[in-house]
C-alpha cells in the first residue's frame, strides 16, 4: 500500500491559545505514550505541568510558566524526527543545536509530505487537496475566522510571550505559509495554462469543422444555380 502523509498547520498563537482553552475545560494527554527511539520518556525527562487527574481551570499564565508544557512548539516537535536530538532527553546536546536540528527536521519532513494545508486558508487548503488527490468535496470547506482562541482577550506583551515560548513553531509558520502559497501559485498558474491550450484546440477543431463544412455548402449553391439556368432555357 502507498500511504500519503498529510498535515494542517495554524498560527502558532491561535493554536498555543486553542490548547489552553481545551486543557483549562479538563483535557489531558494521559494516554499518549511520546515513543521515542522505542521507548517512552522517563519521568524526569518529562516532568507534569501538574498533580491530580487533569489541568482544569489553569490560567493562561500558568499555562505559559510551567517549562515543561509540551504546548510550546508543539508543531515542530510533532514533525521533527525526535531521536535526531536524542528524544526528551534535554542534556543531549546543547539547546541551541537541538532548536536547529528540530526546525530543520520539521521543514524537512512538511516540504516532503504529500500535501499539507493551512488553517487560516481554507479555500486554497481546499483547492490544493482536490487538485492533488484528484477529489473534489461536496461542499466548500468554511473559513471560521470566530474561535475560542481569537476569543481571548490577550495584551501585546502577552501575544509577544507566546511568540517567545513558540520561537520554533513561529519560524517553521513563515516557512511552512511560504511554500502553501507558492505551491498555490504555481497550482493555479498551471491550471491556467492548460485552461488556455484546452480553449486554443477548441478553437482550432472549430475551424477545421467550418473548412470542412464550406465546400458542402458552395457546391450545393453550384447545383442550385445549374438546375435553375437548365429551367430558364425551357422556358
Amino acid at each position: 500500500r502507498n500511504f500519503y502523509y498529510i498535515t494542517m498547520l495554524r498560527d502558532p498563537v491561535s493554536r498555543y491559545l486553542s490548547e489552553w482553552k481545551h486543557v483549562q475545560r479538563g483535557a489531558t494527554w494521559k494516554t499518549s505514550l511520546h515513543m521515542c527511539d522505542g521507548r517512552s520518556p522517563t519521568p524526569d525527562e518529562l516532568p507534569t505541568c501538574y498533580e491530580g487527574d487533569d489541568w482544569s481551570g489553569v490560567s493562561l499564565q500558568e499555562f505559559m510558566d510551567c517549562s515543561y508544557n509540551l504546548a510550546s512548539n508543539r508543531q515542530v516537535r510533532m514533525l521533527a524526527d525526535l531521536s535526531l536530538v536524542g528524544c526528551y532527553n534535554l542534556t543531549f546536546m546543547n539547546e541551541s543545536e537541538r532548536n536547529m536540528i528540530l526546525l530543520q527536521s520539521a521543514k524537512n519532513n512538511l516540504k516532503n509530505m504529500a500535501f499539507f494545508g493551512l488553517t487560516e486558508f481554507q479555500r486554497k487548503t481546499q483547492y490544493l487537496f482536490e487538485r492533488t488527490f484528484n477529489l473534489k468535496f461536496i461542499s466548500p470547506f468554511t473559513q471560521f475566522n470566530v474561535t475560542r482562541a481569537s476569543n481571548v482577550d490577550i495584551g501585546e506583551d502577552v501575544r509577544q510571550q507566546i511568540e517567545e515560548l513558540n520561537f520554533l513553531d513561529m519560524q517553521l509558520y513563515e516557512y511552512a505559509k511560504d511554500l502553501f502559497l507558492q505551491r498555490f501559485q504555481y497550482s493555479k498558474q498551471e491550471d491556467h495554462q492548460k485552461n488556455r491550450l484546452k480553449r486554443r484546440e477548441e478553437r482550432r477543431l472549430l475551424r477545421e469543422q467550418r473548412a470542412h463544412q464550406w465546400p458542402r455548402e458552395e457546391a450545393a449553391e453550384v447545383a442550385v444555380t445549374e438546375d435553375y439556368n437548365s429551367q430558364v432555357a425551357r422556358w
